[in-house]
């Protein structure tokens, strides 16, 4: 993460002074679930990488409709299991040809809760909205898939789990699972891995945050009371000289829900660039669980493309000194155009212990997917005594560990901004936005993400839009 802690460590060092110096100083449109008894897959697999080691892994899959509905191939997730070829072993994914588009196939590795012989990590292959619909007894054609060590060394295939060296034609596969909607409903996973849906009643009580963005504008009075702050300060992150436009904060209702939107807009220069933030006035949060949804977005609503653009949601608290140990930050930070050294889109997530800022020196620990994660995603962190999780749409995104756990409270925040003008130079106009829909915080609760919407959904069953019963210390 050296490309892109010492950018990202000026937006946490002024993000954090704005909370204090501010008073001490999000997010579901939810989407609908199918019938597993009417939504039924089966998974198809072979390999053209058929050797015990590789220079990489070939998953090749097929998905299809056996169900009687169509299909949204957006609530599919196909999970291919293996075994890592160390601890700290690094993979990167990739999509060769798909009759559905690369573009729509999404993939991301986890790491198992329960390892066993034959696996300790997962690819999840997924579906942007762009990958359509399946008709029952459609499938999704061919979809030549890859994995490989980020170092490019060889690795070894032959202990994996889904693996079958003599599978080079297409036929069903029951060592990959599949889900629609959270419920597997095909293949059998390594023992004590079953991706199935947890349980989805939240534990009852519990000190929340949750807001369900319910405003008129950036001035309404309500954010302030409710514990908001929407920045208006000059400084950093992002370009030296550009401003926090609190105007650029607005609400809008959508899908029936009211969302807050950020945007970020430039010309090309430090004085015409305005970027967004909202954080919360109180640094009260610590352990528990906090999730929110946001819709990230790859490119401008007009004019050219390419900004080194941050989207984000995050907790902080403020560093007191250089390296000081009670310092506490937690990220999901998206480039859409890369920056930080990284040439595209890019999803980080970041737990940091401390830092100095100059000379620069860093503790923190980071997952990060390259790909795109336009639109909208549930983000989930959850905080106990023993690691940091990190799930975005429901699959477990990256563990911490315990080193970096915090040892004070945080506040929340939302923020987007310009790394620098240099991924972009032309003058013409253009702005992104971020949306989000909600954010929650439970404290000293960890929730697993359907009990986080059950728990949504309960709110807005009731017609609650903001409850605060957080105390203060």
């Amino acid at each position: 993460m050296k490309s892109r802690t010492a950018p990202s460590r000026l937006r946490i060092a002024v993000a954090a002074s704005v909370a204090m110096a501010m008073g001490t100083a999000g997010l579901t449109a939810l989407t609908g679930t199918a019938s597993a008894a009417t939504d039924d897959v089966t998974v198809q697999y072979r390999t053209s990488a058929t050797g015990v080691t590789a220079d990489q892994a070939e998953p090749w899959l097929k998905v299809r409709n056996t169900g009687s509905s169509t299909l949204p191939l957006s609530s599919v997730k196909v999970r291919y299991y293996f075994k890592a070829d160390s601890a700290g072993t690094v993979y990167r994914f990739a999509c060769s040809w798909a009759v559905k588009g690369c573009s729509s196939i999404t993939g991301t590795f986890g790491t198992l809760a329960n390892p066993t012989a034959t696996a300790d990590r997962y690819l999840d292959i997924g579906f942007t909205a762009g990958a359509g619909t399946l008709a029952p007894g459609a499938d999704t054609g061919d979809m030549q898939l890859r994995f490989h060590r980020a170092d490019w060394q060889t690795l070894n295939q032959g202990d994996d789990y889904s693996f079958g060296p003599s599978q080079t034609s297409y036929a069903d596969w029951s060592k990959v699972t599949a889900q629609v909607s959270g419920s597997t409903v095909w293949g059998t996973a390594p023992a004590g891995n079953d991706p199935t849906d947890p349980p989805t009643d939240p534990p009852a009580g519990g000190q929340s945050l949750f807001d369900d963005f319910n405003y008129t504008s950036s001035s309404d009075p309500k954010i302030s009371a409710n514990g908001w702050n929407v920045r208006a300060n000059s400084g950093g992150p992002g370009v030296p000289g550009a401003t926090w436009a609190p105007e650029n904060v607005t609400f809008a209702s959508s899908g029936g829900n009211s969302i807050m939107n950020l945007r970020t807009s430039t010309a090309g220069t430090a004085e015409s660039t305005k970027h967004t933030e909202v954080l919360t006035k109180a640094t009260k949060f610590k352990n528990g669980t906090y999730a929110a949804r946001v819709k990230f977005a790859d490119a401008p609503l007009s004019g050219p493309d390419g900004d080194h653009l941050v989207q984000t949601f995050f907790t902080i608290n403020d560093l007191k000194a250089p390296m000081a140990d009670d310092y506490a930050e937690y990220d999901f930070e998206y480039l859409p155009n890369g920056g930080w050294g990284e040439p595209a889109n890019i999803l980080y997530t970041t737990s940091w212990e401390t830092y100095n800022p100059d000379p620069w020196q860093a503790v923190n620990q980071h997952t990060e997917s390259r790909q795109s994660y336009a639109g909208w995603h549930d983000l989930v962190l959850t905080i106990d005594n023993n690691s940091i999780k990190y799930y975005v749409d429901g699959q477990l995104f990256g563990t911490h560990d315990a080193a970096y756990l915090p040892e004070r409270p945080m506040s929340i925040n939302f923020n987007q901004w310009l790394i620098d003008l240099t991924g972009q130079t032309s003058t013409t106009e253009r702005s992104y936005d971020e949306q989000v829909d909600y954010v929650l915080h439970v404290k000293d609760q960890v929730l697993t993400p359907a009990q986080v919407t059950a728990k949504v959904s309960a709110y807005r069953t009731a017609g609650t839009t903001f409850e605060d019963s957080v105390p203060s210390s």
